[in-house]
């Protein structure tokens, strides 16, 4: 049975069943730096989406030539403020600047992106007292969502090796028994690649990099990247065509962004939890 993956409904249920554990003693910081257009609008989706959930948000606007060291030092302060359950630094950075040592400076404990050096190496460990980066985990409740669809066995081929989403990705479907190739910029014949997958996950942001020719029949596709062109926002993968070839696809948009939204409130809400050990 074909199934468009509707990440909005699955996000929907989600955070419905969130909405019984929230508080409005709970609360996000945000820090956004510059005027990024995606950025501000990702921004304002989470704010929203904690509004629905009564959680508090907080927003640090910062210009894009405040500074390292200044994006630090608020890090620091809301590390110690006990008010603070989770803190999420908005990316992309200004160029030049080092993402890895802003990202390390966030509490672990209050890291409900799950980018900290601390839970990527608790993910990569197998650990479930980590925070699970937000895109990866949108997309294995999704996978997960797929009626008679198991992980456990296939071959599964993701393209794009970030941090972000690539490799906690690639880690999370390990973990759930897949067998995994991990593809990026100097993988020699991606098309050989692709056409094997029975499970792909794409993360790259090119426009159509993957033409629906390439999509293995019967597959299941999850799209990460968006892209906006002329013809409106598109994915990473010709959809059009793929739509017609896969067991089940994710569209774009309305696919994984949804989710991982969702799992960043999921994040926060165990993050006070844990927190306050209740």
């Amino acid at each position: 049975m074909k199934v468009l993956i509707d990440g909005k409904k699955i996000a929907n249920a989600l955070l419905d069943d969130l909405k019984t554990k929230s508080s409005p003693l709970m609360r996000l910081d945000v820090i956004l730096i510059g005027n990024d257009a995606p950025s501000q609008l990702y921004v304002k989706k989470k704010k929203q989406t904690c509004m629905r959930l009564g959680i508090k948000t907080c927003i640090h606007k910062m210009g894009k030539f405040c500074g390292e060291m200044n994006v630090i030092r608020l890090i620091q302060r809301l590390n110690e403020d006990p008010e603070v359950n989770g803190i999420l630094v908005q990316l992309p950075l200004p160029p030049k600047w080092d993402i890895l040592n802003v990202l390390s400076q966030i509490d672990p404990t209050k890291d409900v992106d799950g980018l900290t050096p601390i839970n990527l190496g608790k993910l990569t460990q197998g650990s479930d007292t980590g925070f699970i980066p937000c895109t990866p985990l949108g997309c294995l409740k999704l996978i997960q969502s797929i009626p008679d669809f198991s992980i456990q066995g296939k071959h599964a081929v993701v393209v794009g090796s970030s941090f972000l989403v690539g490799k906690p990705m690639a880690t999370l479907l390990t973990h759930a028994n897949a067998t995994v190739t991990l593809c990026h910029k100097y993988t020699e014949n991606l098309e050989h690649h692709v056409r094997q997958a029975d499970l792909l996950v794409t993360a790259v942001g090119k426009p159509n990099l993957i033409p629906g020719t390439w999509v293995k029949e019967d597959s299941v596709v999850l799209d990460v990247g968006i892209s906006r062109t002329e013809l409106g926002l598109v994915g990473d993968v010709e959809f059009d065509h793929a739509v017609e070839k896969v067991r089940a696809i994710t569209p774009v948009p309305g696919g994984v962004g949804p989710m991982t939204v969702a799992c960043l409130m999921e994040n926060t809400i165990r993050a006070f939890h844990e927190q306050m050990r209740i």
